[in-house]
């Protein structure tokens, strides 16, 4: 199957439809851009839709539309994998809000430009607020800052969805400069040592303290990115380096696997367990439309399930699966 720059929304009937979400920095945009949604929109009977990212979908695209309604936008094609960062939602701060403490339109859009659409182990939504009331959710977010009078609170850990967390406080600094720093360890730390978990679930799994002990430092002095990785079974989560740090999600009593290296894929198996043991499989579930690895109600469904969700025939992708495990 060809992979499409757009999203599989639903399928009924055999027919299939597809959805885009086009940047939009903070949710700033201008009439021309508008306008140029709204022809798409009327062009292939799509519906233009508002999102909590502040971003506008267009929805109810058939799949030999999606290319064309790219090219009206007059945007390179997306094609987008779940596992990546989605968007930076941005309160109007200093800039637009009496109520503002801080300048939240500045600071997201650099890390807009920073982070937007790099890849991660799993999806990642970030919020900047100008002040306590938070109007971006950013305690909801994965990486989430909030203005105070005194500089900026920066959370990590936050999100909505089946299973909602509260963001963890890291720390409080007093700069734009200190967050960025903050953020760029964060992120780092995690690319390097998470499992296909977003962020809360990592924290979950080695600790809140071991998570601060590798990201907390003289933040001024990581104010360029790439921050040295820390590596995590040294920290005090677990001084045994030769240990787990804790089993994961799904594991048995006896720490293996309900799917174990050199156990076949079947359409029983479970997507978390698949992509764990065999991450080589990942692009081909992601190439039927599952833009949704990560996510913990998605990854918890067994391969048949996931199939008929996207309208794939589970015997062909169980072949297709078994193929790259055996390395054919």
């Amino acid at each position: 199957m060809a992979q499409v720059a757009g999203n599989l929304q639903r399928i009924r009937n055999g027919q299939r439809r597809y959805a885009i979400t086009p940047r939009i920095p903070g949710g700033f945009v201008q009439p021309a851009m508008l306008q140029k949604f709204i022809d798409v929109a009327n062009t292939f009977k799509a519906t233009l839709k508002i999102t909590g990212g502040q971003r506008i979908m267009i929805t109810n695209l058939k799949q030999e539309d999606v290319d064309k309604a790219w090219d009206m936008l007059g945007m390179a094609p997306a094609y987008t994998t779940s596992n990546r960062v989605r968007s930076v939602k941005i309160c109007p701060g200093t800039t637009f809000c009496k109520r503002a403490k801080q300048d939240s339109v500045s600071l997201g859009m650099k890390l807009d430009k920073l982070y937007v659409s790099q890849e991660m182990p799993s999806k990642m939504k970030m919020g900047v607020s100008g002040c306590p009331n938070s109007c971006s959710e950013s305690i909801t977010k994965d990486i989430g800052v909030i203005g105070t009078a005194n500089g900026w609170q920066v959370y990590a850990g936050g999100s909505a969805g089946a299973h909602p967390r509260f963001g963890d406080l890291i720390a409080e600094v007093a700069t734009e400069k200190e967050v960025l720093a903050l953020v760029d360890r964060m992120i780092t730390f995690y690319k390097e040592n998470a499992h296909i978990e977003r962020i809360g679930a990592f924290i979950d799994r080695i600790g809140l303290d071991a998570f601060k002990e590798a990201v907390l430092g003289d933040i001024e002095t990581v104010a360029e990115p790439s921050a040295t990785p820390v590596n995590i079974s040294a920290t005090a989560a677990n001084p045994n380096a030769n240990e787990p740090l804790v089993n994961l999600p799904g594991l048995g009593a006896n720490g293996t696997q309900g799917l174990n290296l050199g156990d076949p894929i079947t359409e029983n198996s479970i997507i978390r367990e698949i992509i764990e043991v065999y991450p080589n499989t990942i692009p081909a579930l992601q190439e039927i439309g599952m833009g949704c690895l990560g996510c913990p109600s998605a990854t918890s469904e067994p391969l048949s399930q996931a199939a008929a969700i996207h309208g794939f025939d589970v015997n062909e992708l169980v072949t297709r699966l078994e193929k790259i495990r055996k390395g054919a």
